[in-house]
């Protein structure tokens, strides 16, 4: 199962009740974080989640709403006894910007790891987490992320007897490993039945709606997505500073058979998000308003309906 909170829905500059957008997901003992914008380490404390677990920080663009937070983070981390690396992951330049905002850091007890985007796509696989990096449209270089937790097939019992696997390597094989005994080599389709599907997380920010978030959204299990104005009247602002509309969202979300969307990334002065609900819902009915502190747990299918 993927834990996932929403830290932040706001866009541009935090506000009272509102901080900047940001993500949280937890699998297996690891967190991962998407943007860290100014406060976002108040937000972590008030979702009652720890910092020391965050091993992959992963930064869509460099405007400030979603990158000045980074210092308040990593020293958050440091007085959280953090000492495992720390992945950060995000568009060419990263190094130059980071090194910016650490210029009144003291020395951290665990390496900072960088990894700079160049491609259009590129995909990253750290701590279990199957992370696929995708370009997107915006005013300066700005990527969506699609996180995803693969599930191998079921360990076939049979299979393995037939096949006269010692018992003592059923354990390894299930998990994915090659085992080396006695002269022979043992691999995990040799033992797994068909790939069973995973969980697919997409979030996306500040861009126009694009082909590209169509695909990598596509079938989601969530897909956290801005909303950026409300009102019709803000189309052309959205086109003019390539952010997206509510109702864009919905569209994309609806076009990409998503089965859930949460919406974030509000302009400051989108202050009640509630009065577009009826007409978003008519479109996407499985659209639901961003809130800082939203949390929920995407379960793989089979726990779902035990």
């Amino acid at each position: 199962m993927l834990d996932v909170c929403l830290l932040g829905t706001g866009g541009m500059m935090p506000l009272p009740g509102r901080w900047l957008t940001s993500l949280m997901a937890r699998y297996n003992g690891s967190s991962l974080m998407i943007d860290c914008g100014e406060g976002t380490q108040i937000a972590v404390r008030q979702a009652g989640l720890s910092f020391k677990p965050i091993d992959i920080l992963c930064i869509t663009h460099f405007h400030a709403d979603h990158i000045s937070g980074f210092l308040g983070v990593v020293l958050s981390m440091m007085n959280s006894d953090k000492t495992d690396p720390l992945y950060v992951i995000g568009p060419k330049g990263l190094e130059r910007v980071l090194r910016g905002l650490c210029v009144v850091c003291p020395p951290l007890p665990f390496e900072i790891r960088l990894i700079e985007l160049e491609a259009k796509e590129e995909k990253i696989e750290l701590n279990g987490f199957h992370i696929t990096a995708f370009r997107v449209n915006h005013n300066m270089i700005c990527y969506g992320y699609t996180v995803e937790i693969l599930r191998s097939g079921r360990f076939e019992v049979e299979r393995a007897k037939a096949a006269g696997i010692p018992l003592k390597l059923w354990n390894p094989l299930q998990k994915g490993n090659t085992v080396e005994f006695e002269g022979k080599t043992y691999t995990p389709d040799m033992v797994l039945g068909p790939a069973r599907k995973g969980i697919k997380l997409t979030y996306t920010t500040d861009t126009r709606p694009t082909e590209s978030i169509r695909s990598h959204a596509a079938c989601s299990d969530l897909f956290i997505c801005e909303g950026m104005y409300g009102e019709e009247e803000k189309q052309e602002n959205a086109v003019q500073n390539k952010h997206m509309t509510m109702m864009e969202a919905c569209l994309l979300a609806k076009d990409a058979q998503v089965k859930e969307l949460w919406l974030t990334h509000y302009s400051p002065s989108l202050t009640a998000p509630g009065r577009y609900k009826k007409d978003l819902k008519a479109v996407f009915p499985e659209m639901h308003l961003g809130r800082d502190g939203r949390m929920t747990t995407l379960n793989f299918e089979d726990e779902e309906e035990s």
